[in-house]
C-alpha cells in the first residue's frame, strides 16, 4: 500500500504500520495505524529517530534532491542519501536513499536523531550546465554524481580549473552552505576558489599593506598577515581595500565555519529571544538573538571567528547556543531598532497598568493605608508596574542597575533562583526611579555614598506585600538597589518539605528532644526560615512557649511570640536572645547566627533546658561543626548541645506539565547509581530497582515559559549528633572526618538526596549538580 512506512525509534525499537492522517512539513508528530491494536498510535516526532516510507506521501510534494550526504544517526546507523531542498522541514529533513534496491527507500530524518550530516560533492543542480549529465535524470543522475563526477570534480580542483565550475554554480553570497568545505580552509583560499578575486589579488594585498616595522614580510596567501597594523584579519584587510564586500566576506567566513547566514531585516525575534540577552551585551559582542525555543537561543554575528563569542553567550544567558553570520551592518541596525523598541514599551506600561496602580497602596507599621497614586506622575506608576509585575511573576528579588552614562537602567527578577532580564528602562528615568525606591522605603534620598536599607510595606489585592530594600553606591554617582521580595504567608506542614522519607523520619525524631540545639544551613535562598517554621509548626501546641527573633518575620503563626530585631537602635539577635531566656520560654529560634555572640548564647540556652533552633550560612552539615569551633565555641559545650544538623538546597523542580520520561533510561539509571556509590560507597539497596525508577526530562511548555522547569525542589543533608559524631567535635575534628563518620552512621549527602529526587522523576542531574558538588 502507498501508505505504508517503519518508524525507527531513538530506542533502537521499530514500528511499522500505515499512516493515519497525512504527513505534513509541520507536523510535530505521527500517526499511523498498526496490525493488532485498537486504536491508533500518535509518536512525537521528538522521539524519532528517522521514518522510512515505502513511497513518498502524496502531501508532502517533494520537489528533485539537491545533493548527496553521508548521514549519521544517534543510533549510530549511516546512509548514503540525496537530500531533497523543499519542502522544507520543522523538525527535520526528507531524503532519498542511494540504493534504488531498497525498499522503503524514502526517509525523514529527525533534527535531533542525527548526529552528522555531509556532503560527498557539489549539489546535482550545478552539474548540467556543464553538459556532463544532460542525458541523465532522476535517480540515475544521482547515482552517476556520487560513483562518476567524484574524482572528475577533485581533477578540476587539483588542478585548479575550479573557478569556472564555482561562478558557474549559485553566488557564494547567496548560497554560502552549497559547496562544501573543510574545516582548516582558509578564507582567503575560499574567496579566491569562489571567483570574487584572484590568487594574485590576494598576495598583492597582503604584501601592499602597512606593517609595525615599516618592512614588508613574505605572508603565505590565505594567511593573516603577522605584523599587519592593528592585527588586521585577511577578511577585513580585503574589505578595507574594497577587493570584496562584507557581505562576501561573510558569507565565506559561513561557508568555512559551517554556519547559516540569516537575513536579518527579514527578521523578527520574539520577546523571550529579546529579553535573553541584554542591550549593553548585544552592543559589546556584535550579536543580536534571532530567536528561542526552549532552552536553544539561535545568535546572529559577524564575527564567527572570535572563540570566546559563544562561551560568554552561554554563561550569561544559560541557554545552548547556535551561532549564525550576518553582516555587522544588519546587526546594529536591528539592535537598535528592537531594543529601542523594547524601552519605548516600557516607557508606556503605565497603559495597561492604570487600574492596579490606582488600588495599590502603602503600609503604614500602623496597617495604615494611603493612596500611592499620583496621576501626573510618569516615575511613580512606572515603579508600581514593577513591583506588582514581580509579585505576579513570582519574584522572589528585584534588581535595578544602572548603567553608565546614557546607558539604560536594566530591570532583572531572580525566579526559580535565576535571574532573568524584566525590563530596560530609558536612562532619563534611572535616577528618579531609584530616588522614588528610596521615598518608599523612608530612605534619604540625598545620600548617595553610603548603602543603605529600608523596607516597603504595600496592600494589593488584599495581599500584604513586604520589600526588603537595598541601596548600594556604585562609580560615577550611580547606585543600584535590590528588593527582595516577602509574602506574608503560612508555614508548610513538614510532610510538604520534600524530605525523602528516611530524613523526614530522623528528622521529627531531632524534634521530640526536649532540648539541645538544631541548626538548618545553607546559602542565602535556600529555604532555611520556610523549614525552621514548619518545624515550629510541629512544635506549636499549648502546652509549649515558642519564642522566635528573625529579621525580618516572614512567616507569621498563631501561638507564637514573635520579635522583629531592630539593628539600628541596638535591638540585636544577641539583645533579644538575653530577653527570651528570662520569658520562661521552651522553644527559641533565632532567625541567624550572626555573631559569636549570639551562637555562645544559643548554646547556653540549650544547655539550660530550652529547644534552639537557628540558621547559619554555611555549606553542609559537617562544615558547620567545624565553623562554629573555629567561631570560638567551646567544643565539649557545643557537642553536648548539639542535636542535629540540616544542610539544604534549592534545585529547579521539572515542570509536571511536560516533564516527559528519557529515551536511554537504562544508561541514565547506570550513571546515577554509579554516581551515588561514588558519593556513599555502600547503601546502594537504598535506590529504587531500574523497573520502578521515575526518569523524567525537560521539554518545555507555556505554562513554563519554554524552560522545562516550573518550581523548586529541596534537597536535604541531615547529620545526627550521635555519640561518634560528638566525640569527633571535642577533639576537633576536621570537616573530612566528621563526613566520613557521619556517612557510616547513615547519613545521605546532598547529592544522594539529589540522586534520589532523579529517579523519583522530581527533577534532573543537571540541576543537582548546580547546587551541589
Amino acid at each position: 500500500m502507498d501508505n505504508q512506512l517503519i518508524i525507527h525509534l531513538k530506542t533502537n525499537e521499530k514500528i511499522e504500520g500505515r499512516l493515519a492522517r497525512s504527513f505534513r512539513n509541520n507536523d510535530i508528530d505521527v500517526e499511523l495505524f498498526v496490525d493488532g491494536e485498537q486504536r491508533n498510535l500518535s509518536f512525537k516526532l521528538d522521539d524519532i529517530c528517522y521514518i522510512r516510507f515505502l513511497h513518498l506521501p502524496a502531501a508532502v510534494g517533494a520537489g528533485e534532491p539537491e545533493s548527496i550526504e553521508q548521514v549519521l544517526t544517534i543510533t549510530g546507523e549511516s546512509f548514503t542519501v540525496a537530500v531533497f531542498p523543499k519542502p522544507q522541514f520543522e523538525m527535520g529533513f526528507l531524503a532519498l536513499l542511494r540504493d534504488a534496491a531498497e525498499p522503503y527507500r524514502t526517509m525523514f530524518f529527525t533534527s535531533t536523531g542525527v548526529q552528522q550530516r555531509q556532503r560527498h560533492i557539489v549539489p546535482v543542480e550545478m552539474i548540467p550546465s556543464h553538459g556532463i549529465l544532460d542525458n541523465v535524470r532522476g535517480e540515475e543522475a544521482l547515482i552517476f554524481q556520487e560513483e562518476l563526477l567524484t574524482p572528475v570534480f577533485d581533477q578540476l580542483m587539483q588542478s585548479g580549473e575550479s573557478d569556472q565550475l564555482m561562478r558557474s554554480g549559485e553566488s557564494l553570497a547567496v548560497a554560502p552552505q552549497s559547496i562544501p568545505c573543510p574545516q582548516n580552509a582558509r578564507v582567503g583560499d575560499i574567496l579566491v576558489e569562489a571567483g570574487l578575486l584572484t590568487r594574485e589579488q590576494l598576495e598583492v594585498a597582503l604584501l601592499d599593506s602597512p606593517v609595525d616595522s615599516g618592512r614588508q614580510h613574505p605572508v603565505e596567501p590565505g594567511s593573516e598577515h603577522p605584523h599587519a597594523v592593528k592585527k588586521l584579519k585577511v577578511g577585513e584587510l580585503l574589505v578595507t581595500k574594497g577587493l570584496i564586500t562584507e557581505e562576501q566576506l561573510i558569507s565565506a567566513l559561513a561557508k568555512k565555519f559551517r554556519l547559516r547566514f540569516v537575513d536579518l531585516s527579514h527578521v523578527t525575534p520574539s520577546k523571550g529571544a529579546l529579553a535573553s540577552i541584554s542591550q549593553s551585551l548585544a552592543n559589546r559582542l556584535q550579536v543580536f538573538p534571532v530567536s528561542l525555543e526552549g532552552r536553544k537561543l539561535v545568535i546572529a554575528t559577524s564575527t564567527p571567528t572570535d572563540l570566546t563569542t559563544e562561551d560568554i553567550l552561554r554563561f550569561s544567558t544559560n541557554c545552548s547556543i547556535e551561532l549564525v553570520v550576518s553582516s555587522s551592518r544588519q546587526i546594529a541596525a536591528a539592535i537598535d531598532k528592537f531594543y529601542r523598541r523594547r524601552v519605548e514599551a516600557v516607557d508606556t506600561l503605565l497603559d495597561s497598568m492604570k487600574g492596579e496602580a490606582e488600588t495599590l497602596a502603602i503600609e503604614e507599621e500602623a496597617d495604615e493605608a494611603r493612596l500611592l497614586f499620583e496621576p501626573d506622575s510618569e516615575v511613580i506608576s512606572l515603579v508600581n508596574r514593577i513591583l506588582i509585575d514581580a509579585y505576579q511573576r513570582g519574584a522572589s528579588d528585584i534588581h535595578f542597575e544602572p548603567g553608565s552614562g546614557q546607558s539604560p537602567l536594566m530591570v532583572r527578577y531572580r525566579i526559580d533562583g535565576e535571574c532573568v532580564p524584566a525590563h530596560q528602562i530609558s536612562a532619563s528615568y534611572k535616577w528618579a526611579i531609584i530616588a522614588r525606591i528610596k521615598i518608599l522605603a523612608v530612605l534619604d534620598i540625598a545620600e548617595r555614598r553610603r548603602p543603605q536599607s529600608g523596607k516597603i510595606l504595600l496592600r494589593y489585592q488584599q495581599q500584604k506585600l513586604e520589600y526588603r530594600v537595598e541601596i548600594t553606591p556604585l562609580v560615577g554617582g550611580r547606585e543600584a538597589a535590590v528588593l527582595r521580595l516577602l509574602v506574608a504567608s503560612k508555614p508548610l506542614p513538614l510532610k510538604d518539605l520534600d524530605l525523602m522519607p528516611y530524613n523526614l523520619e530522623r528528622f521529627l525524631g531531632l524534634l521530640d528532644k526536649p532540648y539541645g540545639i538544631i541548626l538548618c544551613v545553607g546559602p542565602t535562598g535556600a529555604g532555611k526560615t520556610t523549614t525552621l517554621h514548619s518545624a515550629l509548626g510541629h512544635l506549636n501546641s499549648q502546652e509549649r512557649k515558642i519564642w522566635t527573633a528573625e529579621d525580618p518575620v516572614e512567616i507569621t503563626q498563631p501561638g507564637l511570640c514573635q520579635v522583629q530585631v531592630n539593628i539600628k537602635i541596638g535591638f540585636t539577635f544577641a539583645e533579644a536572645l538575653r530577653s527570651f531566656l528570662r520569658a520562661d520560654p521552651d522553644v527559641i529560634m533565632i532567625g541567624e547566627m550572626r555573631d559569636p555572640e549570639t551562637a555562645k548564647i544559643a548554646i547556653e540556652a540549650s544547655l539550660t533546658g530550652h529547644l534552639v533552633l537557628s540558621t547559619l550560612h554555611t555549606n553542609s552539615a559537617p562544615e558547620t561543626a567545624v565553623r562554629l569551633i573555629e567561631m570560638g565555641m567551646d567544643p565539649f559545650n557545643f557537642a553536648d548541645a548539639l542535636i542535629g544538623i540540616l544542610a539544604q538546597r534549592l534545585a529547579k523542580r521539572l515542570c509536571p506539565a511536560c516533564k516527559k520520561p528519557v529515551g536511554a533510561k537504562r544508561e541514565l539509571y547506570d550513571r546515577l547509581v554509579e554516581e551515588f556509590d561514588r558519593s556513599a560507597g555502600r547503601k546502594l539497596e537504598v535506590l529504587p530497582a531500574y523497573q520502578d525508577a521515575i526518569l523524567m526530562q525537560r521539554t518545555g511548555c507555556e505554562d513554563c515559559g519554554g524552560s522545562g522547569y516550573k518550581g523548586r525542589v529541596a534537597i536535604h543533608e541531615l547529620m545526627t549528633a550521635i555519640p561518634s559524631i560528638k566525640r569527633a567535635i571535642r577533639h576537633e575534628a576536621r570537616v573530612e572526618e566528621l563526613r566520613e563518620i557521619a556517612l557510616q552512621e547513615g547519613m545521605w549527602t546532598l547529592k544522594m538526596d539529589g540522586i534520589m529526587k532523579v529517579l523519583h522523576g522530581t527533577t534532573d542531574m543537571e540541576q543537582i549538580l548546580r547546587v551541589c558538588m
